[in-house]
C-alpha cells in the first residue's frame, strides 16, 4: 500500500485534528505506533508543520470519519484519477500559467528542502523551470531568496501528486543504483589491493 510522501508531517496533522488511534495513524503513515505516541506527547516532530492529507488529496474526510468510528478499520489512500495516472510524457518544457509562475520559486525551495534526492534536472522537468533558477534558489542568490516561503508544488497546482511521487521514486532508485555501483567499485579496489599485497609477499 502506498504511503504519504511526508509521513511525519501527515502524522502530526492526524494526531492534532482527528481521534484516530496511534495504530491507525502509524499504519497509514508507515511509522511505528510508539513514534506516533511520541509525536502526540510532543517528544518528536516539534518543528514539523502538519500536512493536511485532505487538502493534499490523499485522504477524504469521510474516510477519516469512517476510521474514527471503528478503531479496527484502516485508512485507505485516495486513488488518483485515471487521467492523473496517464500523464502524457512531455517532449518540450512544461507550460506553467502566468498566474502561477511567481509561485514556482516557493515550490523549488520546498522540493530542495523535502526531497534533496531530486536532481536539478528532475526539478526542472517537474516544475518547468530552468537549472539557473534552481541553482540560484539552492545558493540563495535568487532575487526572491529573502521572501521565499517553501510550499508543496502539488498544493500550488504546479504538478500532480502522481508526477511528484514518480520523480521521487526515480531519484531514489537512481541514488540506490549509484551507491551500489560505488560500493562494488570499492570492493573491487580493496580486492585488487589485497591481491597485490599477497603477490608482493
Amino acid at each position: 500500500m502506498p504511503k504519504p510522501l511526508m509521513p511525519k508531517a501527515t502524522a502530526v496533522w492526524l494526531v492534532d485534528n482527528t481521534s484516530l488511534t496511534f495504530e491507525q495513524i502509524a499504519e497509514f503513515c508507515g511509522l511505528h505506533p510508539l513514534e506516533v505516541k511520541a509525536i502526540a506527547d510532543g517528544e518528536v516532530a516539534q518543528g514539523i508543520r502538519g500536512l493536511d492529507p485532505i487538502g493534499a488529496g490523499i485522504l477524504t474526510r469521510e474516510e477519516i470519519e469512517r476510521c474514527q468510528r471503528d478503531p479496527n478499520a484502516r485508512l485507505r489512500m485516495v486513488e488518483p484519477p485515471e487521467e492523473a495516472k496517464r500523464v502524457a510524457r512531455r517532449r518540450g518544457p512544461r507550460y506553467t500559467p502566468l498566474v502561477k509562475r511567481h509561485e514556482r520559486p516557493d515550490a523549488i525551495a520546498w522540493l530542495l528542502r523535502h526531497h534533496p534526492e531530486l536532481s536539478d534536472q528532475q526539478i526542472c522537468r517537474l516544475l518547468g523551470t530552468t537549472r539557473a533558477t534552481v541553482q540560484a534558489i539552492r545558493d540563495r542568490t535568487h532575487w526572491k531568496s529573502h521572501e521565499l516561503n517553501p510550499r508543496d508544488p502539488v498544493l500550488l497546482g504546479l504538478c500532480t501528486q502522481t508526477e511528484l511521487e514518480e520523480a521521487v521514486a526515480r531519484a531514489r532508485a537512481e541514488k540506490a543504483k549509484a551507491e551500489a555501483e560505488a560500493a562494488r567499485r570499492e570492493r573491487e579496489r580493496a580486492a585488487a589491493e589485497a591481491d597485490g599485497r599477497a603477490g608482493g609477499g
